[in-house]
This record gives structure tokens, C-alpha cells and sequence, in this order.
């Protein structure tokens, strides 16, 4: 993003990167221009975001096949990904991750899907909380490159989701 006129400091690259993981999570801001996701309209609808993508569909729906995934084997990867970034950066975990095995199960019952709609929420969160901790520190590329990645990746399964939704509305 641009820094905003008429401000002294320039925006912090972290500020930056999480403007973008917000669109992409959240969505747009309502009434407001967005970087790549369909705006939101002033009245709030319309938000295209992860989170309110995954709020309009139901467990049955999260949990139909699409060429061998489903939107909560996505959603719950997309979680995994996220809590995997703090725990590499934060924490210096370094695996190994069981990758393939986080995008099961595949079917959620009507519970399991709040927890998981609750676990994506909750590890988005995590990273944004942990990357505003990081921004008294010196901006490093494993910091930049992590979060930047996050941002790709986050949005990579966005779309794919969106893909997905075509099959299951």
C-alpha cells in the first residue's frame, strides 16, 4: 500500500503486508476502495473475505467434495498455515508439519464447523497480533517473507474456496 499524504512517517512494511492478509480475511473495509477483492459495500454487504465467505455456507456444504478437497479441508489448512507462521517465527518451530494431513478431515458435522470458522478466526488473530509485536524490532526478509507468503498463501486458498463455491451453492 501507499503511504498516506500528509502523514510524517512512511507506513511500516508490516502495516503494509497486514493490510493485505486483513482484505483477505476480513474483507474490505465498507464504502471503501479495495487492493484485489470485489469491494463491500457501505451497507457491509457484499464482504468477499475469508472469514464472511466461510460464515455463508453451511457444514454440509463446507463439507461436499470438489475434486478431492472441500471448503473445510481448505479452511482448516488455511488455519494450520497461519499458526504454523507464528510458530516458526514466534516460537522457531521448524517442523516437521503434517501438510497433507491438515486439510482433513474433509466433512465437518454442524459443530465441528463453528470450531473450525472459530479456529481460522483465531489463528488470524494470532498472526496479526504477532506480527504487530514485531514491528519495535528490525524488519527482517524471514519476517517479511513469512508474512508475505502468508498473505499469498491465505489468498491462494481464498480463491480456491471461491472456486469451490460454485460446486456447493
Amino acid at each position: 500500500m501507499t503511504d498516506t499524504p500528509g502523514t510524517a512517517e512512511p507506513q511500516h512494511p508490516i502495516d503494509g503486508i497486514l493490510d493485505i492478509l486483513k482484505e483477505a480475511v476480513e474483507g474490505g473495509t465498507p464504502g471503501q476502495p479495495t487492493s484485489f477483492l470485489d469491494g463491500t459495500k457501505a451497507d457491509g454487504s457484499g464482504n468477499h473475505g475469508l472469514l464472511a465467505t466461510l460464515d455463508g455456507l453451511s457444514a454440509a456444504q463446507a463439507s461436499q467434495d470438489v475434486h478431492g478437497t472441500s471448503v473445510a479441508g481448505q479452511a482448516r489448512h488455511t488455519a494450520f498455515h497461519m499458526e504454523v507462521i507464528v510458530a516458526w517465527e514466534r516460537d522457531g518451530q521448524r517442523g516437521p508439519f503434517d501438510w497433507k494431513g491438515s486439510f482433513h478431515p474433509a466433512q465437518v458435522s454442524d459443530n465441528e464447523w463453528t470450531e473450525l470458522r472459530a479456529r481460522v478466526r483465531s489463528a488470524y488473530e494470532a498472526l496479526v497480533t504477532f506480527a504487530r509485536s514485531q514491528k519495535d524490532q528490525p524488519v527482517t526478509g524471514d519476517l517479511t517473507g513469512g508474512l508475505s507468503g502468508g498473505v499469498a498463501h491465505v489468498t491462494y486458498h481464498l480463491g480456491a474456496i471461491r472456486q469451490q463455491l460454485k460446486a456447493v451453492e
